[in-house]
């Protein structure tokens, strides 16, 4: 899911032990947690960043999923997003990304493990591909921090390619690691993250334009800050940047610009409006 947070799992879990500990009193008058939970979120974002660059041309993009979780840990869900310029693949011109994983605690730490298979209805062909991932997130006084490893094994997906035969049918690996930290104010509805990213991958455009790494090695980051307006509604704001330079981008060509023909890896602001359920 290209706009990865901690899964739902583990928060039904967490509402599951709670009832569990609760007092006999409690218990009776309390709704017990139900053994499946299904929740998701559709939002409208002026750019959607993969990693620190662009998938809709530094446009407008709408985007939206669920996920269906068992009390058990195990999770499903679906999520998708509009795109265009880089990362378009004819078709639809959309994302959409099925996942599914398992999330429990072991003391104090959440551990989340799964995999995403990134889709692009009708677009071109060689373009799919999985990732594998695990998080491991815990508190530090008021602050939650994840940390994170993404893996996607070799596949055609991900290999270079160019005019020749021989280029044809390789496959490469991509791996990414990332930390988050969030931290909320109290009694607040007011709330601010940061994130770090490295990805190590394939250099460059390959089969269509799927790779994920487009420098072979790059950071990503970003500042944000949250308020939830109204019952489920959040509006948000933040600062998003890699270290991928000018002429790393014009090397790459036309394709890894936007319409006017400006980088779509360098400094933005990326606005949202979100509604959860």
């Amino acid at each position: 899911m290209r706009t990865s947070k901690f899964h739902r799992g583990l928060a039904g879990l967490a509402i599951l032990v709670s009832s569990a500990v609760a007092t006999p009193a409690f218990a009776q008058e309390a709704e017990p947690a139900p053994p499946v939970m299904v929740s998701g979120s559709v939002g409208l974002v002026s750019d959607y960043r993969f990693r620190g660059v662009s998938q809709s041309d530094e446009n407008l993009a709408i985007q939206g999923g669920f996920t269906i979780a068992h009390e058990d840990g195990f999770y499903a869900g679906t999520w998708g997003s509009n795109l265009a310029g880089w990362g378009t693949f004819g078709g639809t011109n959309m994302e959409l990304d099925i996942f599914a994983g398992y999330a429990t605690t072991i003391g104090s730490a959440g551990v989340d493990v799964g995999v995403t298979w990134y889709m692009y209805p009708a677009g071109a062909d060689n373009t799919d591909f999985f990732e594998g991932y695990a998080k491991l997130s815990g508190t530090a006084g008021p602050v939650e921090l994840t940390a994170s490893v993404f893996y996607a094994p070799k596949q055609e997906a991900l290999g270079n390619f160019s005019n020749t035969p021989f280029s044809r049918g390789q496959k490469q690996d991509n791996l990414y690691l990332a930390g988050d930290a969030s931290f909320s104010i109290p009694d607040t509805p007011v709330s601010f993250s940061a994130h770090i990213g490295y990805s190590d991958g394939n250099p460059g455009l390959g089969p269509n334009g799927t790779s994920i790494a487009p420098t072979g090695k790059y950071w990503d980051w970003s500042l944000g800050a949250s308020v939830n307006v109204y019952g489920p509604l959040t509006l948000g704001i933040a600062y998003v940047d890699t270290d991928i330079t000018r002429a790393e981008s014009a090397y790459l060509g036309g394709g890894f610009a936007n319409a006017q023909g400006g980088q779509i890896a360098d400094a933005t602001v990326v606005v949202s409006v979100t509604a959860a359920f």
